[in-house]
């Protein structure tokens, strides 16, 4: 089964167009089945084997003794009903991938910023230095464009057009799309690359601590766990007691258009989701809206 699997890997790359990042996970979770079978040929596959491998996913353990989420143990099962999928298109004999049935999975609670917490959390940043800039632009970039923090991370210089205050990303599943920017947006971002003293390529640059706002030092592209890192320091700074994430500021994003009246089909498109189902999960987040609308607008019969 693992030569099979590293072929399944190399197709989700090349044929299916995932990304690099998916194919690492998937061949993570699959290599996790074949450490519990065993390695055993693919026409050996039964249902009892799944049956047991889910026993074994929910019983899972690490060394520290961290258990495996529901929704992690679903994206083992997605894997290898995928690859049994790939099994199946190449004739090879398997267990049908239809046997395998996903465990119903309850969606965490959306946690987004109100407009007043955004304008909180950036009156955090000092905007006396380069990282300051920095930091300042990466998150009205966040709040303003709804982007993923990997495809923000990914951004060079010559990508983002603050003129048209319009460009293009590629998201998961190797699909383009447009992104929008504000014109306050797009003129801190001028405001940050002003302020450098280089020409690399990547739009947000990581310095060393010795380094001094860009007066020399180790430069290298921003990681995604260092906007992570930033993003919570600034909201403690402001007195935001939520958990505060890179993906808070893109459910903010997405919520902030819902409530002004943005309809749900133009967010999926701005957002890059795929299926409609998963962009609704905003929806209920603006529950709270609809009764400001109904006291707004319908008429109360008199008594």
């Amino acid at each position: 089964m693992s030569e099979l699997l590293l072929d399944y890997i190399e197709h989700l790359e090349v044929e299916g167009g995932r990304s690099a990042k998916t194919a690492e996970n998937y061949k993570l979770y699959l290599e996790r089945f074949v450490e519990f079978t065993g390695d055993i040929t693919v026409d050996k596959i039964t249902s009892e084997i799944i049956r047991k491998y889910r026993l074994w996913l929910n019983r899972y353990s690490n060394d520290n003794d961290d258990s495996l989420a529901i929704i992690t143990q679903s994206y083992h099962l997605i894997a290898l009903r995928g690859f049994l999928t790939y099994l199946s298109g190449r004739d090879i004999v398997s267990l049908s991938p239809e046997k395998i049935k996903l465990p119903k999975v309850s969606r965490k609670q959306v946690t987004f910023l109100h407009y007043d917490e955004v304008e909180r959390l950036l009156a955090q940043i000092p905007l006396t230095n380069e990282v300051g800039l920095r930091d300042r632009a990466i998150i009205e970039l966040l709040f303003s464009s709804g982007l993923r923090v990997s495809e923000l991370v990914n951004l060079n210089r010559d990508h983002v057009n603050t003129k048209r205050r319009e460009f293009m990303v590629r998201g998961k599943g190797q699909k383009d799309r447009p992104v929008f920017i504000g014109t306050a947006t797009a003129e801190r971002v001028n405001e940050y690359l002003a302020a450098r003293l280089d020409n690399l390529p990547p739009l947000f640059l990581s310095y060393s601590r010795n380094n001094i706002a860009g007066t020399g030092g180790d430069y290298r592209r921003l990681t995604s766990r260092s906007i992570q890192r930033l993003i919570s320091q600034y909201a403690r700074l402001a007195g935001i007691t939520k958990h505060v994430s890179p993906h808070t500021m893109r459910h903010s994003f997405a919520t902030d258009l819902l409530m002004n009246g943005a309809d749900i089909r133009s967010v999926q498109s701005m957002l890059g989701h795929s299926s409609i189902s998963t962009t609704q999960v905003y929806t209920h987040v603006t529950d709270e809206h609809l009764r400001e609308v109904y006291e707004k607008f319908h008429s109360d019969p008199e008594g």
